[in-house]
Order: structure tokens, then C-alpha cells, then sequence
């Protein structure tokens, strides 16, 4: 599984990058209002700092401004990756943008219909969120579970399951196990995956032995 972080925060985005472990970015208007910067600007240092796909949204709602916008933030660097909401606009611009060789993720994804549509139009990512079905009572992981089935019954379809919206490290270990491709991740998030307290007191047991040695390697 690829591990994106969901954030515009660059020093976020460097911090998680120097550990070798980021495949890429994903950003919202949410998290661009948040951090209080201009939007090509962020997207233009992310793209310096991640060398992998760094997905950047168009705000037109209707398939000729999405392509206008779309066209204009491709220039800003190669591993741009297009955003587009799951409209019949948005998937419009994702079948244009995908032939002319961008990677577009389309966003917003609920349910298995539209992320079956989504993989038609040759999206390269389909985001289903997974919190916000939860939040709604509804069970965000079936939804992962059968896009990978409807996918993996037609090999035809290349698009990736995006895991988002992902609120706990549960929701990483479970599209792990269903096989998203790729999961985004909020920095506090990811940064919790290494965190065990049998880890914790694994290292504090092996530290205090060691001291007893009174040894020291350098």
C-alpha cells in the first residue's frame, strides 16, 4: 500500500517526507484555507519536496472551467495530479484530462456506482471516504471492499483505490487488509501507526539493561 499525507502543511510535508516512507500528497481547498497560503504557491513547493503524485482540486463545477483550471495547475509541476468532484462534469473532465496524460483523482467518492464510473472515465486515483460514510451510520470500509471487487473482476480497470477520509489507524490497517492501493493519511495519523506501548516498553527494558553494562558502542 502507498501512503499519501493529507495536508497542505509543507513543514507537515517535510518532516513525513525525510522519513522515506510518503508516496505522495493529497490537498483540498479545506486544507489550503487552513494553511493560510497561497494555492499554486503550496502546491509548487509540495511538488519540490514529494517527488510522487501531489493532487491539486479545481474549484469550477462545470467541465470547461475544470479543464481551464486543470490545464493551468498541470503547469506547475509534472507530478501534479488533477482533482475533480464525482459529477457527470467532473467525470467529463477526468476522460479529457487522463487522454491527454495527466493523473486525475476524483474525489468525493460514496458509493461502488460511482466509483465504477470513475475508473470508465480512466481516473488514475477514486477517492471513497471512509470517515464520512462512518459519520453518517453508514460502514466506510464495505465501501473500500467492494470497489476492490467490482475492480479486481475487470482487469481492464487501472484506477487505484484511494483510500480517504481516514480518521483512525484502524481505517489504515483495515483498507491495508481489503487492498486499497493507496491510503491518505492526516499527519497525526500516520504518525501514529508506529505507536504500540509494548513497543514502548520493549525499548525502555532493553535501554535499562544496557546501562547496566556500562558499555558504549561509539
Amino acid at each position: 500500500m502507498k501512503f499519501f499525507v493529507d495536508t497542505a502543511d509543507v513543514n507537515e510535508i517535510k518532516e513525513l517526507a525525510a522519513t522515506g516512507l510518503l508516496d505522495g500528497v493529497t490537498t483540498n481547498p479545506s486544507l489550503i484555507a487552513k494553511s493560510g497560503r497561497d494555492f499554486k504557491e503550496a502546491i509548487a513547493e509540495i511538488c519540490e519536496i514529494v517527488p510522487g503524485p501531489v493532487s491539486a482540486e479545481v474549484a469550477a463545477t462545470e467541465t470547461a472551467g475544470m479543464l481551464s483550471e486543470a490545464r493551468e495547475l498541470a503547469k506547475i509541476a509534472k507530478n501534479v495530479t488533477i482533482k475533480v468532484p464525482l459529477t457527470f462534469d467532473g467525470l467529463r473532465a477526468c476522460k479529457e484530462l487522463t487522454g491527454d496524460g495527466l493523473m486525475v483523482n476524483v474525489t468525493l467518492c460514496f458509493n461502488a456506482n460511482q466509483a465504477l464510473l470513475a475508473a470508465k472515465a480512466g481516473a488514475t486515483f477514486v477517492s471513497p471516504f471512509i470517515g464520512r460514510l462512518d459519520d453518517a451510520g453508514q460502514d466506510g470500509m464495505l465501501l473500500i471492499r467492494e470497489i476492490r471487487q467490482i475492480f479486481d473482476n475487470y482487469q481492464d480497470l487501472t484506477t487505484d483505490i484511494l483510500a480517504a477520509s481516514i480518521r483512525t489507524v484502524n481505517h489504515v490497517r483495515e483498507a491495508a487488509l481489503i487492498g486499497a492501493d493507496v491510503a491518505t493519511i492526516p499527519p497525526g495519523i500516520l504518525r501514529a501507526l508506529i505507536k504500540h506501548p509494548l513497543t514502548d516498553k520493549g525499548l525502555d527494558a532493553f535501554l535499562a539493561d544496557w546501562a547496566k553494562t556500562g558499555q558504549k558502542i561509539v
